[in-house]
């Protein structure tokens, strides 16, 4: 089905019910993706790793919500850390004690060009472990509470334009040889395109109750690069962190605007396993939602099985 002009959030079905999980949800993407599910009803959890700014996030949506006009927000917070696969298996098992299913999950979390190469808590390259393993290991654990929603739970993988420049090293995945701060966030992004393609083919030929599609935000003006590094940032990181808000606020659009594919492939009624959403103007940097363009590497089946059984060996985690 076509995407209606100019959807919004306005025109998704009413999600009272429903439970959605949104993961990097304290600021950027992820929070307006979870605003605009609890403006629908749905029942909304903002994971994340940092609970000061998780409670600041939560106490922000609630607020907005009631500005609206609509019912008191339905959410809460959960603290998740997508660098530990510890963490992951701790949350969701704390969401299986909470609900009996899960209709949404958007895997939005993640961040961008780390300088230096750095490490997740079980040895994987940062970027590489947290924007994509994570996810892996999160949709394999959820995956029961996924099935058990009674129009099948759909996932939601949040990809990027840097996919098209990506491209999987699988001789030196955790860029331990040759590491590169966009390099390994291209190769993670495309992994999560790669992801979304192959979690729709095995649902559909294996006949699960679970939809997988993926969005893209364009150039969203977001807070992605406040996650460069750790410490505080020093003069030439604060001048690239600089330079890119102004190349993303001259070319791109706001985090709001970006989140619209995202809540589109989430909760929109015309939205179609397997397909992938994103902007619709010049570059797919900004505008409307639409139908985005893959990759050519992202649709090679030897590559997307190939990085699945990596993947769960890597996780220990199944999803086949």
């Amino acid at each position: 089905m076509a995407v209606p002009a100019k959807w919004t959030i306005a025109r998704a079905p009413d999600l009272t019910g429903r439970v959605a999980v949104v993961t990097g949800a304290s600021g950027g993407l992820g929070y307006e993706t979870a605003c605009g599910l609890a403006a629908r009803g749905a029942t909304t959890i903002l994971a994340g790793r940092n609970a000061a700014r998780g409670q600041a996030a939560l106490d922000r949506l609630r607020a907005r919500v009631a500005e609206t006009g609509g019912a008191e927000a339905r959410a809460d917070f959960m603290m998740l850390d997508l660098g530990s696969l510890r963490s992951v298996a701790a949350f969701a098992q704390a969401l299986g004690e909470r609900t009996d299913r899960l209709d949404i999950l958007v895997n939005n979390a993640g961040l961008m060009g780390a300088p230096r190469r750095a490490q997740t808590e079980d040895g994987f390259e940062l970027q590489f472990g947290t924007n994509y393993l994570g996810h892996f290991a999160l949709t394999g654990r959820l995956r029961p509470l996924l099935l058990r929603a009674p129009d099948g739970g759909r996932v939601v993988s949040v990809a990027s334009l840097a996919a098209w420049r990506g491209r999987l090293v699988f001789d030196d995945l955790q860029a331990r040889h040759r590491y590169t701060p966009f390099g390994a966030y291209r190769q993670s992004k495309l992994a999560n395109l790669i992801f979304a393609l192959e979690l729709d083919r095995l649902a559909q030929s294996g006949g699960w109750n679970l939809h997988s599609l993926a969005a893209h935000p364009g150039w969203a003006v977001t807070d992605i690069m406040a996650n460069r590094v750790p410490e505080a940032p020093n003069a030439a990181e604060r001048a690239i962190r600089g330079m890119v808000r102004v190349a993303f606020r001259l070319m791109g659009q706001s985090a709001e605007a970006g989140a619209r594919p995202i809540l589109f492939a989430a909760a929109g009624r015309e939205a179609a396993d397997g397909h992938y959403y994103g902007p619709a103007g010049r570059g797919e940097r900004r505008g409307a939602v639409a139908e985005a363009r893959v990759p050519p590497q992202a649709r090679s089946l030897p590559a997307a099985r190939r990085l699945w059984a990596v993947s769960e060996r890597l996780t220990g985690v199944s999803l086949s």
